[in-house]
């Protein structure tokens, strides 16, 4: 049981039952990320990677969509579902990714490259997907880009780790926004190294927005859900080492029980330790609890809006992107 006392009569209410009448009251519809707490995965009508959430919500007859992520993804799930409403708990909740490519500064650099198409993964903001050509996930990067002709330019944005992976993937020169992940830039390959040699039976599991030292640790690189499809198809009793946000670990716990999995460590400049075992966990992700779930669902506040003519140019490359594939 999960307590949250009302201020103004000082009233006490479950939140776990509260939010499943406001569910039903509202006509409402709760994704979650992976990379969320486990209590507000474990309320949540649907828990996956920011794209297909949208994508679900979309296809049900759902009147509010509650967006438990990150801002560009409440965004995303509003392009979708344009004349829905859409909630998200913490609006501070951002990314320090999408932030990374500020939609004028990316307009600019966009025209040095005038003969190139513009592919821009999903994690950015609704104002950079309007200026994109197609859009993007690091489960699908590779086939869109093998989709195009050799002989086209590309700029990839926002994440160049996530781009270097795809060149060395597919062979293509692209031009590279200068873009990160503050999680993912921070794991540590010394410290990963010497989990390799403590546990020398680990199945290592690493998302492409690590950089490329820590990737060639992997011996599984891919998306959430491919690294939860690694879990789900390998060794029920085996031991994994995790190298993306530990949120996943949740539903990785789920898909093997007997499993043992270790968090990877981030690497701390200028600490004497050298690496920090909670530092890998995406503060924006966290902003987001059950008690703001339950109140933005109460108030349906704060809501996502976007200019209609956002949302008309930002969906063009998403629907671009689901017809490849």
């Amino acid at each position: 049981m999960i307590l949250l006392t009302q201020q103004n009569d000082n009233r006490q209410v479950d939140l776990v039952p509260a939010i499943e009448e406001l569910k039903r009251e509202m006509n409402a519809v709760i994704l979650a990320h992976y990379y969320q707490v486990d209590e507000v995965q474990d309320v949540a009508d649907f828990i996956g990677d920011s794209l297909d959430l949208s994508r679900k919500a979309a296809e049900t007859e759902a009147d509010v969509i509650v967006f438990c992520g990150v801002h560009f993804m409440a965004e995303t799930a509003k392009i979708l579902s344009p004349h829905k409403q859409v909630l998200l708990p913490d609006l501070q909740a951002g990314c320090s990714l999408a932030d990374s490519a500020p939609a004028d500064e990316f307009e600019a650099f966009k025209h040095q490259y005038p003969d190139h198409l513009v592919v821009n993964y999903v994690n950015s903001s609704a104002a950079v997907k309007a200026l994109t050509d197609y859009c993007v996930t690091s489960s699908n990067a590779v086939q869109v880009i093998q989709s195009l002709p050799e002989d086209q330019g590309i700029i990839f944005g926002p994440d160049k780790y996530l781009g270097d992976w795809v060149k060395r993937e597919t062979g293509r020169d692209m031009i590279l926004w200068e873009g990160s992940c503050e999680v993912h830039e921070m794991f540590s390959e010394q410290a990963i190294l010497e989990m390799k040699q403590e546990h020398p039976d680990a199945s290592v599991l690493v998302h492409p927005e690590c950089p490329a030292p820590v990737r060639a640790l992997g011996d599984v690189i891919g998306s959430t859900k491919r690294l939860l499809e690694a879990v789900r198809n390998g060794d029920p009793e085996g031991t994994y080492l995790v190298v993306t946000e530990p949120g996943i670990i949740h539903k990785m716990e789920e898909a093997a029980p007997n499993a043992t999995f270790l968090m990877a460590p981030a690497e701390i400049a200028g600490s004497e330790e050298g690496s920090c075992t909670s530092c890998n966990t995406c503060p924006h992700m966290r902003r987001n609890t059950l008690e703001k779930l339950y109140l933005c669902m109460k108030n349906r506040t704060p809501e996502i809006h976007l200019d209609e003519e956002i949302i008309r140019k930002a969906r063009i490359p998403i629907e671009r992107m689901l017809k490849i594939g």
